[in-house]
């Protein structure tokens, strides 16, 4: 499996397998330490990763961290980060906590570069889309932000495919960034053929399902106060019973090619699509070189088609 791959039509290379920064301080109930988050990541440069996520509003740290710990090696890593939304009271439904107005769009880049700690972005996304702002205006601000240099390519978040293509026409768009495992597939028969047709990669978030895949978690699994898995169906007792045969079928691979379940997981992602990038996150070492050596996992085609004809016939409860 080739290690690399390049981010649209750009040439600008990634990693098969990124790193995921939004578990170290949203969505778990924790905020990880600097000092710890720092090694963590440089540990993941150390072990081949190049390609890192992160977001303003997974809290000002989160991109702090990752601007202090790639500081010493900054271009050989490819940072991504977004913009749209300004404030996290978006989670609790706030329409208002969008916003990709082309005056708001260059303030957020000036906070995330002056964050990163870096005078340029790799990949800057649209993290959610503003319904009071046409994607034409949008991608002209980006183009912007491309000639002045701030940015290098840019990419969306969970947009519409009318959105996409009109964004496209004006700046070309690199990367879209959605939600796809095992247990959400939704996006196979819709932004997988737009991705192919405009020569766009998908950066799949939540790979692993926040953890579930690795088959770590039991339904009496307790979690932390904050925590989202603790209000996620996939994680009651209900969703592990209805998805008993596709954790089944992730350890029967897992056992015959000597390798973890969320190595099978990641596998199967990179295998399937040469445009198909996944960023797990961990804030555990052993993790972050379980996750990246999935790229040493070779499924043929005879055993991807028969883990699709498997899945075919699952009824599966996803995010």
């Amino acid at each position: 499996m080739e290690k690399t791959r390049k981010l649209g039509q750009t040439d600008i290379e990634i990693t098969a397998i990124g790193y995921g920064c939004m578990g170290q301080t949203h969505a778990y109930g924790v905020v990880e330490a600097e000092e710890d988050m720092v090694a963590l990541m440089r540990y993941a440069h150390e072990t081949g990763y190049i390609f890192f996520d992160t977001a303003p509003v997974y809290g000002e740290a989160n991109e702090q961290y990752l601007g202090k710990a790639v500081a010493p090696f900054r271009k050989e890593v490819v940072v991504a980060t977004k913009f749209g939304i300004v404030d996290d009271s978006f989670f609790s439904g706030n329409a208002d906590a969008l916003n990709s107005s082309r005056d708001s769009i260059k303030q957020q880049v000036d906070d995330s570069l002056k964050r990163l700690g870096t005078d340029y972005i790799d990949l800057y996304y649209q993290h959610r889309i503003d319904p009071k702002t046409e994607p034409e205006e949008v991608a002209e601000t980006v183009e912007e932000l491309i000639k002045a240099g701030k940015i290098r390519a840019w990419g969306v978040s969970f947009a519409p495919e009318e959105y996409i293509r009109r964004a496209h026409a004006v700046c070309k768009i690199s990367a879209i960034e959605n939600m796809y495992s095992f247990v959400a597939r939704q996006d196979e028969g819709t932004y997988f053929p737009l991705c192919e047709e405009l020569g766009i990669t998908y950066v799949s978030a939540c790979p692993l399902a926040k953890g579930y895949l690795s088959n770590r978690y039991c339904a009496g699994t307790k979690y932390r106060e904050g925590d989202w898995r603790a209000r996620m169906d996939l994680f009651q007792k209900e969703g592990m019973d209805a998805n008993q045969n596709l954790m089944d079928l992730i350890m029967e691979f897992a056992e015959r090619k000597q390798a973890t379940p969320a190595q099978i997981a990641l596998a199967w992602e990179i295998t399937k699509k040469p445009y198909l990038v996944p960023i797990p996150g961990t804030t555990k070492k052993e993790r972050v070189k379980e996750n990246f050596d999935a790229v040493h996992v070779e499924l043929s085609s005879a055993e991807m088609q028969e883990i699709e004809e498997a899945l075919s016939h699952m009824d599966i409860v996803g995010m």
